[in-house]
């Protein structure tokens, strides 16, 4: 049986990075095709304006590029949490609420350009304030642009993703051609970057399912966005910072050199892209058993390796005068550090750049990474540093080059020491793990917890309209899961809502040498049994020798489970457990009763257990109880205060049947 499971795990792992590489070939494909699109619009833009013309755009462009870390925070996060959902209906639902909100922040940006128009106008040294007018248009689209690529990201549409990245790229080419001929110069061809903005957020519409409730917390959908907000920041500055920087810093005709240079190399970037873009919902969508491979993040970091080297050495024995032959004669840079030279240094940083990156986002694609917030501030060490030292274009390259070196020492370093400490954690020889049977859904979990408790009271009013629903679940029926969720926050919704947003749930096998790891969930009665001491074993030695009266509700309910163990017939229930792995310490969620029944009768083979895992539980109060975890449960129930669960059990029920009105009973309560 274990021989089957460890060959199932190496048969996913295989399909995981076989699913990577495909991805990254399709991406690759559409993002070659879209850069060499993208290489013919500027080398259109160069040959026809000239460096200064090219220069405006260029800079012009590259605040769009800035701004769009609001578009790919929208992006990474819709096909992140696209990607974890297990079923159309609830990614939809996911998608629905981060496109309503891509629109309200593109609205707002926009706005914010249109309204310091002149300010960025003087600071860029720009021909006239319409181009950051058309600039403002483009954002509005652009945002949620990231949103509808991020759903299409999240359910593995590589192929039309890479197809909308080549629309867009050929509408900015044939648009910004049109307008030069017609005689609109620099302005023309922003305006028709703005259309291609809308234009592609319109090709792209997908095709939703009927509406469903929203499963994703608010404050998930939060902490998420702001993760891939402060990550974008510090990316979209670290690759367009320089630009913005040299227009500033340099004159016209410099300026336009170095966007030359700038752009070819960044074409490396691009390529590292489709990397990341296919690797990430990938990973996302795998569990904790397929990561503990490190094959998945090899797989990635070679791939960009391999890439980027190659290309880098294509562009350093490329002769000069072919780049001149395609920007135009005035693209010459005299002298032993010419285009050759900057282009594969350039290339080389990006190349160590989006090492970083991968490693970066690897993390983030299943956990919040604080290295977000590292490449953050080595972005504004960049911004500080090349206001410093621009003495010429080669020292702006160099001074990027070595601080991009350092971000990725730093990167790798931290990422090493997380792996071998969890390498530790796996190795410990005094540890006897959980064994994870199987991955199960959120929904199976929600099944076996309402139907333990299903008897109380608070359900009086559905145990007949509901009984055949809860008993004999139908976990395909996305309709009786959302009812079945609606009953358990009845009564269950704080604890539930304070469980993190990664968890993943596994069917487990539990032993006699497992019970250390086990703990009882710190509620009621329990705390005065375990006097301080939750474990397992203490609390049960404690039930051995507690001296109570037999008519005790609490000890006729443990009496009544132990009669139900020893009958073969009997449905004993489930058991829900919480932890970080499944080596470490893990929480009863709910079956303290069955459990401790199971143990004292010795017939723990009875439960089914269900673990729910994930590396941030330390911050969940039910399972680490501290001040700060206190005061996030407090804030939680602050902002679900005016959530009413019965009247949404209500609609649900009506939803699904007409004449729920008159044949649901009324509440005696």
């Amino acid at each position: 049986m274990h021989q089957n499971v460890l060959k199932s795990q190496r048969d996913k792992s295989r399909d995981l990075k076989a699913r990577i590489i495909t991805g990254s070939v399709v991406l690759l494909s559409g993002s070659s095709l879209a850069t060499a699109i993208n290489l013919a619009y500027n080398m259109a833009v160069a040959r026809f304006l000239g460096p200064k013309g090219f220069g405006h755009a260029t800079a012009v462009y590259t605040l769009l590029t800035i701004t769009s870390a609001v578009t790919l925070s929208f992006q990474i996060t819709a096909a992140k949490v696209v990607a974890q959902q297990n079923s159309a209906e609830r990614r939809d639902a996911v998608y629905r609420d981060l496109h309503r909100a891509s629109w309200a922040c593109g609205l707002i940006a926009g706005l914010i350009l249109v309204l310091f128009r002149q300010g960025i106008t003087n600071y860029l040294n720009l021909p006239n304030t319409l181009l950051v007018v058309f600039l403002g248009i483009g954002t509005a689209f652009y945002v949620p642009l990231g949103s509808r690529r991020g759903y299409i990201q999240g359910v593995y549409g590589f192929h039309s993703l890479a197809k909308n990245l080549v629309f867009e790229g050929a509408i900015r080419l044939g648009g910004s051609l049109l307008m030069i001929l017609l005689g609109f110069g620099v302005t023309g061809v922003i305006a028709a970057n703005a259309a291609a903005m809308a234009v592609a957020y319109i090709a792209i519409a997908p095709k939703l399912s009927a509406r469903i409730p929203n499963p994703l917390r608010f404050g998930t959908a939060f902490r998420e966005i702001s993760q891939a907000l402060v990550f974008f920041s510090g990316q979209v500055l670290i690759n367009n910072c320089d630009i913005v920087l040299v227009k500033h810093f340099f004159i016209a005709e410099q300026a336009g050199l170095y966007a030359a240079v700038a752009l070819v190399g960044r074409v490396t970037f691009s390529f590292s892209s489709a990397v990341v873009n296919s690797m990430f919902p990938v990973v996302a969508g795998s569990g904790a058993e397929e990561r503990k491979s490190l094959s998945l993040i090899a797989t990635s970091l070679l791939l960009v390796l391999t890439v980027g080297s190659v290309f880098a050495l294509c562009l350093r024995f490329t002769p000069a005068w072919i780049w001149t032959r395609i920007f135009g004669a005035s693209f010459q840079i005299p002298g032993p550090h010419g285009f050759p030279y900057l282009l594969a240094l350039y290339a080389i940083e990006t190349v160590i750049y989006s090492l970083s990156v991968v490693i970066i986002t690897y993390e983030m694609s299943y956990k919040i990474a604080n290295t977000s917030w590292l490449q953050l501030l080595f972005s504004g060490v960049l911004i500080a540093s090349i206001c410093r030292y621009h003495d010429s274009l080669q020292q702006v390259i160099v001074v990027q080059l070595v601080l991009m070196t350092i971000l990725l020492l730093v990167v790798g370093a931290q990422f090493l020491i997380s792996t071998l400490r969890a390498s530790t954690l796996l190795v410990n020889e005094g540890a006897r793990p959980i064994r994870l049977i199987r991955r199960i859904s959120e929904d199976d979990v929600i099944s076996e917890f309402i139907k333990s408790d299903f008897e109380n009271v608070a359900y009086r009013k559905y145990h007949e309209s509901l009984r055949t629903m809860v008993y004999s679940a139908d976990l395909d029926s996305q309709s009786e899961s959302a009812k079945r969720r609606a009953l358990l926050f009845l009564r269950h919704r704080s604890l539930w809502h304070e469980l993190p947003s990664d968890i993943e749930w596994y069917e487990a096998e539990m032993t006699e040498a497992n019970l250390d790891q086990i703990r009882v969930f710190p509620r009621a009665h329990w705390r005065k049994i375990a006097r301080g001491n939750f474990e397992l074993k203490t609390v049960v030695n404690q039930m051995r020798s507690w001296k109570r009266d037999p008519e005790d509700p609490f000890v006729e309910k443990i009496s009544d489970i132990r009669t139900g163990l020893l009958q073969k017939e009997a449905s004993v229930g489930s058991v829900v457990l919480i932890g970080l792995n499944e080596r470490e310490p893990m929480t009863i969620l709910d079956g303290n009763h069955r459990f401790v029944a199971a143990v004292l009768e010795g017939r723990v083979d009875r439960l089914r257990f269900v673990c729910g895992l994930s590396p941030r539980m330390n911050r969940c109060c039910w399972y680490k109880t501290n001040l700060t975890n206190l005061v996030c449960y407090g804030s939680n129930l602050i902002r679900h205060i005016i959530f009413q669960p019965d009247a949404e059990l209500e609609r649900l029920c009506e939803a699904s049947n007409p004449a729920w009105p008159d044949i649901a009973p009324r509440s005696s309560l």
